[in-house]
């Protein structure tokens, strides 16, 4: 096993009605004003706005809104934000919503500080500092609720890169599995398919981290199993608290630990379909490029995969277990190829691009551009 460093600050409040917490929360930590950051409207309609409106107001914390966060953040928004936060000179930031606001609220936090936030994308400036920020998540996907890292698109370059840092990890993530009852069954899957190749983009790397191996295996395992429970019936509470916990475990540390920094070659490619077609769900084009990676490089490295064959998919054969993962994922109503993604092949050049920044990319094999547009014309 990898010698490892673990590390996560976050404090997770979880349960049926802990909304009510975060103005509580926030005086504690001595916050008297706060931005809260949010998306189209959805928590004016499952009733999350009103709670944390009314738990701010009973602890006397002043606030400030901004609305408009759309699913794959852009840059755009962020500097609205920072200006916005710089204005009122707030003394923390409050995500309202999924990753998509709290990886901008996140950027932001750090942008108030910074030049220009997307120089720290770039590798221009470090993130030295950064204001206090708070979630109350309303969709588990992403795992920002619980990690130090954030992913943005500059619309106008039409580059969707991530950051990370320890000074961007929530303070607080308030989960309530029971709001999360009203979302359409699409985007629960999105957000199960995104959970799980964030386990497996380091599940490949290394076989000599059991431990860490053993609790992906459970995560995984849980993930299908309360996502087709959902399927059924959304409103299972029990099915949405598990779940959600295991999209927070899935990218809070726990599953990188001793499996040397994992090989995220399939988030790298999925941005550049998002990034292109902004409309694409992070987590439909991971369904979509994984189960290609997996075929793709499972004909090098068959034995590489055959833990996860049995385990999540009781296949003792590779091939048999990625077919029942785009089974799966065609099952959920998810899109299983780029053609479905609506992507045309005539745009297979412009996505080689955008996702070769660098000669190579991943690590359990480092592709080149050719690699990649074999394994995007496999995908598609």
């Amino acid at each position: 096993m990898e010698a490892f460093t673990f590390y996560n600050p976050t404090r997770v409040i979880s349960g049926v009605g802990m909304i009510r917490n975060i103005g509580k929360e926030l005086k504690n930590d001595g916050v008297k004003s706060c931005l809260m950051v949010a998306g189209g409207g959805s928590i004016k309609e499952n009733g999350v706005y009103n709670q944390v409106l009314e738990s701010l107001r009973e602890h006397q914390v002043e606030f400030h809104e901004i609305w408009g966060v759309q699913p794959n953040p852009t840059l755009e928004k962020v500097l609205e934000i920072v200006s916005l936060a710089k204005e009122k000179q707030v003394d923390a930031i409050l995500a309202v919503g999924g990753g998509s606001v709290i990886d901008s609220a996140k950027t932001a936090a750090a942008g108030v500080f910074l030049q220009n936030p997307w120089s720290a994308f770039i590798g221009k400036e470090k993130i030295d500092k950064a204001l206090p920020l708070y979630t109350v998540l309303t969709l588990s996907a992403t795992g920002s609720e619980m990690n130090g890292s954030a992913v943005i698109t500059n619309s106008g370059t039409k580059q969707k890169f991530g950051i990370s840092s320890t000074r961007l990890y929530p303070r607080l993530s308030i989960i309530d599995p029971a709001v999360q009852c009203s979302l359409p069954f699409k985007q629960t899957a999105n957000g199960a398919i995104d959970s799980m190749a964030h386990i497996l983009e380091y599940y490949f790397a290394d076989d000599k981290a059991i431990s860490t191996l053993a609790v992906s295996d459970a995560l995984l395992k849980t993930i299908v199993d309360m996502t087709d429970r959902l399927k059924l019936n959304p409103g299972d509470l029990l099915a949405r608290g598990n779940l959600a916990w295991c999209a927070s475990l899935a990218l809070n540390g726990l599953t990188s630990v001793g499996l040397k920094g994992g090989d995220w070659a399939c988030h790298q490619i999925e941005h550049a379909f998002s990034a292109l077609h902004p409309d694409i769900s992070h987590g439909e084009g991971l369904g979509v490029i994984f189960p290609a990676w997996i075929e793709y490089m499972s004909e090098k490295d068959h034995t590489r995969f055959l833990r996860w064959s049995k385990n999540t998919w009781g296949e003792e054969n590779v091939a048999r277990g990625v077919h029942r993962f785009r089974e799966k994922i065609e099952n959920w109503g998810l899109a299983t190829s780029l053609r479905d993604l609506g992507i045309k092949e005539t745009e297979l050049t412009e996505i080689v691009r955008l996702i070769m920044v660098t000669p190579r990319i991943g690590a359990v094999s480092k592709f080149n551009s050719n690699d990649v547009e074999s394994l995007l014309m496999l995908a598609y």
